[in-house]
């Protein structure tokens, strides 16, 4: 039963599934498949318990932890399928333990399902585990010379590899670039501000459109460079305090994500897209880099599109937060511009998208975001010059 605990463990990640967690004696393994629709989380427990009692203790211990989860890892539709292998099962009654899947909040048609594989039911029950998470398993029989002893070794040691070899590999994701466009960006604000200042000040009406402020007449005049200018410029010294922590804070995250050339495109295009969306949307002179800014969020979103439990795990909620918070406080507060906000979103995601993230090209996936983003971008500004 041990070389078959390690084996299933190797059939889920050969089919997509990742090491989520992994006790230090590696007998309880939970794993998380890749699949956006229907999540699937799976607890494997390499454990032998002489009485039911203790396996209720176990499955109710882990039904609730699942719950505090508020099903943010599985979702609606999502499952946990918490297995057990033993190489017998207690010796009174257990089947009632197992018989129906317990509910969980969120997932309306998925649940919490229960399976004990043992040396008498292991053929029937890996069937029944294949069918919950759409696996075909079927692990290779022991040979007659082999030790089992050495075989469950041998596995368990390429297991944690994997398992090192995937924390290793997350670890890079999230230190790829160096925040070099960051610094220097935060370093043109600053300078810009202070360049306004001198001039009559950052809040005079004059100045900020003579610098290249978003003013809607001038835009229709021809002077195309509003689009992007607004970025750099802000009205009064709290608008530059605020975008400047954010730009620090998410700037160095999203080029250590994606690069520092990445990181570029995808501040500048979302910077146009907010600019373009305010153009739209707002009659009002407007500048600062929050439609950039809300970009970057897009691209953290993007990011969660790829590696959606990584993301779940590590920054999702605080990131989805955060959107949310921002926006409803731009509808909430007057003389914000949210429609700038909400442009940057939408072209910090499609940029993110077309770009992609380092060492991981998917072609399909990049010319379908990049032919939105023009497409986009084409029907904004024929609307905006009709």
């Amino acid at each position: 039963m041990d070389v078959l605990f390690w084996q299933l463990v190797h059939l889920l990640l050969r089919d997509g599934y990742r090491i989520a967690q992994l006790s230090e004696r590696g007998d309880e393994i939970w794993l998380e498949s890749g699949h956006w629709r229907r999540p699937t989380l799976v607890r494997l427990v390499r454990a032998d318990f002489d009485w039911s009692r203790s396996l209720r203790l176990d499955i109710e211990y882990t039904w609730q932890l699942i719950r505090q989860m508020n099903g943010r890892k599985i979702g609606k539709g999502g499952r946990v399928v918490n297995v057990y292998v033993m190489a017998y099962p207690p010796v009174d009654d257990w089947e009632f333990l197992v018989s129906k899947p317990l509910p969980l909040p969120g997932a309306a048609d998925g649940g919490f399902e229960t399976l004990l594989i043992h040396s008498g039911n292991a053929d029937e029950m890996l069937l029944r585990l294949g069918d919950l998470i759409g696996v075909s398993l079927r692990p290779q029989p022991l040979a007659e010379e082999a030790d089992p002893f050495a075989v469950a070794e041998r596995l368990k040691h390429e297991v944690l590899t994997e398992w090192r070899r995937q924390r290793e590999e997350e670890r890079r994701l999230f230190d790829y670039g160096k925040p070099v466009f960051t610094k220097l960006l935060i370093i043109v604000q600053v300078a810009m501000f202070l360049v306004l200042e001198w001039s009559g000040g950052s809040t005079n009406p004059d100045v900020l459109i003579h610098y290249g402020a978003k003013f809607n007449p001038l835009i229709e005049a021809g002077e195309w460079w509003r689009f992007l200018t607004p970025m750099v410029l802000h009205i009064g010294l709290l608008h530059l305090l605020t975008n400047t922590f954010a730009l620090y804070y998410l700037g160095m995250t999203v080029e250590r994500l994606y690069g520092s050339l990445r990181f570029l495109v995808i501040y500048i295009t979302a910077g146009f897209f907010g600019t373009l969306a305010s153009f739209l949307f707002t009659p009002s002179l407007s500048a600062g880099a929050s439609g950039a800014i809300f970009g970057l969020f897009g691209a953290l979103l993007y990011f969660g599109t790829v590696y959606r439990h990584l993301f779940f795990r590590t920054m999702g909620m605080n990131v989805v937060s955060l959107i949310v918070i921002n926006l409803l406080f731009g509808l909430l507060v007057p003389g914000i511009d949210n429609a700038g906000h909400i442009g940057g979103l939408i072209g910090g995601f499609l940029a993110a998208g077309a770009v992609h993230l380092p060492k991981h090209a998917a072609w399909g996936r990049q010319f379908r975001a990049l032919a939105a983003a023009v497409l986009l971008a084409a029907a904004g500004l024929w609307v905006g010059f009709r």
